[in-house]
């Protein structure tokens, strides 16, 4: 028995094929130790924190000052950060899901994988605790976020509670949309492979949206599009929390794409993974 082994299972190891009788209690505990091994991973390559520091920062000094003042007419800018942070939040989940797909791609490219099939773990709790620690990163760039949107002026209409619940969403969003990143991570051959489908898939939905502008100044096709967007009913839920406004409508999409999202994607990645493992 290896010691990496041991230390996943607390227990002497068993055939592979045992994973079927892992209780809850040792699957808890091998997603806590894979979510660790993931945290010491980015703590010995600190670079792979760079998106998640400096993507919040650019982002919003790029969207206010670039779009600001075409969008609420130049010397208003700060009008338009109370419009584009909340709109951000959701910018901000997708693209940092999208390392997860890349991440679990090249670890089966470097080996890593292999020692994982010879452990007696759920082949789910390697997904999850990649998910854990990407909503940590996530929490992290949100953060950033808000605070250069506190720094440009960026106001609360509403209160913290409503702030707090804004973020909540969002993250809930980001980890439904990782188990798609997750699925496209497992089924593409190289990591550039992930990324390039992804964004092909990310800029549309990004910027077919109300990320950025109100629908109403678009085309009638595309402001149709909007509506069926989930980026949008995200961005429109996290902008009336912050700033004030009807939720309830918003939300509850929100959270339905989410829970579809993950019912029909997460078996299909877990079932992916194991017929890969």
């Amino acid at each position: 028995m290896s010691a990496a082994t041991a230390t996943l299972t607390g227990a002497p190891a068993k055939a592979a094929g045992s994973e079927g009788r892992i209780g809850l209690r040792a699957n808890m505990r091998h997603i806590g130790a894979l979510a660790r091994r993931n945290m010491l991973q980015i703590k010995q390559d600190p670079e792979s924190m760079f998106d998640v520091l400096l993507m919040p920062v650019i982002f919003t000094l790029l969207f206010v000052y670039v779009f600001g003042g075409a969008v609420s007419g130049k010397g208003h800018q700060h009008d338009y950060v109370d419009y584009v942070v909340p709109g951000l939040m959701a910018m901000m989940g997708m693209n940092i899901s999208m390392a997860v797909g890349t991440g679990i791609n090249d670890d089966f490219q470097k080996g890593v994988m292999d020692r994982f099939r010879t452990m007696p773990i759920a082949r789910s709790s390697v997904l999850i605790a990649k998910i854990l620690v990407e909503v940590g990163r996530m929490v992290i760039a949100i953060g950033i976020l808000l605070g250069m949107g506190f720094a440009l002026g960026m106001n609360i209409g509403t209160d913290v509670p409503h702030l707090l619940m804004a973020i909540v969403l969002s993250l809930f969003f980001g980890a439904s949309l990782m188990w798609i990143f997750i699925l496209l991570g497992l089924t593409m051959k190289t990591a550039q492979a992930v990324q390039g489908v992804a964004m092909l898939v990310l800029m549309p939905l990004q910027f077919g949206s109300s990320i950025f502008a109100k629908p109403t100044t678009m085309p009638g096709w595309l402001e149709s599009f909007t509506k069926f967007n989930p980026l949008s009913n995200l961005a429109d839920a996290s902008r009336a929390l912050i700033n004030g406004g009807a939720v309830a409508h918003s939300v509850w999409m929100v959270v339905a794409w989410s829970v579809g999202i993950t019912v029909v994607t997460a078996p299909l990645a877990v079932a992916r993974f194991r017929k890969r493992t």
